[in-house]
This record gives structure tokens, sequence and C-alpha cells, in this order.
């Protein structure tokens, strides 16, 4: 998969390149001879789109590097590394094209737009528009970011090539000269661009949660292995595109043995790969009381206590021992409630009170997934 992936990748990649490399080449010359600082900024982006798909190439080759001792989870987060690169490109474009636009402004020039340039500017409409139809349905479907990103870029390249194309006609039938003012339109969603290609890449670096269907499909199907009673504390690392590894906790009977056990930890982590190609490499277990109809009636009541509180999404890994009189159990807090160690200590005081001869363990869980 790895390798299909790689191939789709560099061959998109290479197409984006030669037809940016042509276009920016027709639009410089023509930006040059009209005296057009809209095309030739038209032209700018085009080539550094053109560099950006280079850079996309070798992003791809060294992400697809196999794991070693001192890499264990492989290369594939160079993928975001690159597409940041990327993204500092089109700012960089962006900004030196909106400079060149505003010194057309105060010091504006004649320009000469002639047949051919309406030619050539409608021809890169066109690729555009294609270029970025291709692009970003091959992204899709091997789930590359800098692909999808070059081709939403090539649609707003063409969406922007239009405003160049409106001001050649204005100015060829009206003879005002918009085309300065329609430079710094450009370099504006250039720039804009830029900034949120920048965002996109930090925040895969940095780790953003998990997609929430992705979440709950997970944990929707874990519980479907017999005696899961639920499925809690999902965490995904994501180790590039399509790379996942992590741990989930899962709540099941007391009564059930270490082998019976073992077996739903198996099932689960075989399955969960098969589908969705997500390696569950820890399953914490929780066990939960099923032989005692006061421990119980005691859960029911401390779990109306703990969701009498403002901000609490969820109660989990409920355990009584009766014999080290220890109650334990995980609460996740919304991260909208600011003091979220107040509601914490509150909880834990009420139920403490009530509950004076056990020991409490509360754990103030992350709401890390959905």
């Amino acid at each position: 998969m790895d390798n299909k992936r790689e191939k789709v990748v560099v061959k998109t990649s290479i197409i984006s390149i030669l037809s940016n490399i042509v276009l920016a080449g027709f639009k410089a010359a023509v930006g040059f001879l009209a005296n057009s600082i809209a095309i030739v900024s038209d032209a700018v982006n085009n080539l550094s789109d053109a560099l950006s798909s280079i850079i996309t190439i070798i992003g791809t080759k060294l992400a697809g590097k196999a794991p070693d001792k001192k890499h264990p989870y492989g290369y594939g987060r160079i993928e975001y590394m690159t597409s940041l690169i990327v993204s500092a490109i089109v700012l960089y474009a962006g900004v030196t094209a909106l400079i060149e636009s505003i010194k057309k402004i105060i010091h504006p020039e004649d320009v000469d737009y002639s047949t051919v340039t309406l030619v050539i500017i409608i021809v890169g409409i066109i690729v555009k528009f294609i270029l970025g139809l291709y692009v970003k349905k091959k992204g899709k479907e091997v789930n590359s970011d800098s692909l999808v990103a070059s081709g939403s870029d090539a649609f707003n390249d063409a969406i922007l090539s239009i405003s160049v194309l409106a001001s050649a006609i204005i100015y060829l039938i009206f003879n005002i000269s918009l085309e300065a003012y329609v430079g710094v339109l450009l370099s504006i969603f250039i720039i804009k661009a830029g900034i949120e290609l920048i965002k996109e890449s930090v925040d895969n670096m940095l780790g953003i949660r998990i997609e929430s269907e992705l979440a709950k499909n997970i944990k929707k199907d874990v519980v479907k292995e017999n005696d899961v009673r639920g499925a809690f504390d999902l965490v995904l690392n994501n180790y590039g595109p399509d790379k996942y590894l992590g741990s989930i906790h899962i709540e099941v009977p007391d009564t059930l043995s270490v082998a019976e056990v073992d077996k739903i930890s198996r099932n689960i982590t075989k399955n969960i790969m098969n589908k969705y190609g997500v390696i569950l490499h820890t399953i914490g277990i929780y066990s939960v009381n099923t032989k005692d109809e006061k421990i119980i009636e005691i859960q029911k009541d401390i779990h109306n206590i703990v969701f009498s509180h403002k901000g609490i999404l969820q109660m989990h890994g409920f355990y009584l021992d009766e014999q080290d009189k220890t109650i334990s159990f995980d609460i996740i807090i919304d991260f909208s409630i600011k003091d979220r160690e107040e509601v914490y200590k509150s909880i834990y005081d009420e139920i403490q009170e009530k509950y004076k001869d056990y020991k409490l363990n509360i754990t103030l869980d992350v709401d890390i997934s959905d």
C-alpha cells in the first residue's frame, strides 16, 4: 500500500510540476512584454506551485523510508515537515507579489495587453481547473495532505487568474488599468492560503484531536466484542498519513479469567487493524463489579453525584474493592470548564463525605477523543 501511495504522489506531483513550469514560463514572458504585474505575480505563483510539488516528492520519498532502531515508528511525519516548507514558500510568494503590486500602485506604468495575452490567461485558467480536479482527487485517494493542498491551490489560482483576465478585458474596453490592484488581490489570497497551510501543518506536527467519526466507529466496533461493556480513553498517535498507533481502555466483567481477557484483547487488536489499519498496541482493562448488588447500587449513586456537577462528559472504569475498601473510577471534564481541578475537588469531597469508610482513587482524565 505504501509503495502504491508513493507512486501516485510522485506521478501526480510530476504532472503538476510540468504543468506549472510551462504555465509560469508563458505567463512570465507575456507579463513582462505587457508590463503587467498581475500576470507576472500569477507566473510567480505557478512557479512556487512547481517548487512545492518538488518538495512534496522529496518529502514522500523520505517519509517512505523503512523504520529503523532510531526511528521505530518510521519517517511518516516528514510529510508534515515538507508541508510546512511548502506553506512557507506559498506565503513568501504572496508577500513578494504584494510588495511588487504596491510599488505599481505608487508608481503606475502603462500596460500593453494583446490577443496572445488573453489567450495565455484563458489557457492557464482551463489548465489550472483541470489540474486542480486531478491533483485533489488523487490526494484524497491516497490521503496525502500535500496533494490535497496543491489541488485546492490550483483551484484558487484558476479563480484568481479569472480576475487577471477581467482586469485585462476592462483595460481593453474602458482603458482603465486595474492590474496593480488585481495584483494586490492575488497577493492577499496567496498569503491567506499560505497562512492556512502553515496552521494545518503545525497542527499535524503538534497532534490534533482524533477525527470524531473514526474515534466513534472504533469504539463502536470494540464494544461489539463479547463481554466488553464499554470502550474509553482511545488514544491514537499519528506517525504520518494513515499510520496510527494507539491504546484504549475496555470494561469487562470481574468474573472473567485472565485467559478470557487475553482472548478479547487479541481479537480487538486484530479486528481494528484489519478494518481501520490502526494498531492498538495497548488495551487497558477496567474490571466491572457484577456479583454484588450493594456495590452496583453504590455505583449508581456515585454516578448521580458526579453528573450533578457542571461540565462532566464521562465517568468510567468504576470498581469497588470491598476487601481493600477502595473505590476507583475516572471522570472527564469538558475543556470549556475553566477550573477543572476545582470541579474535581468538589466531586471528590462530596463522595468522600458520603462514603467515609472507603479510600477514593478518582482520576481526572482528559477529553482526548469522542
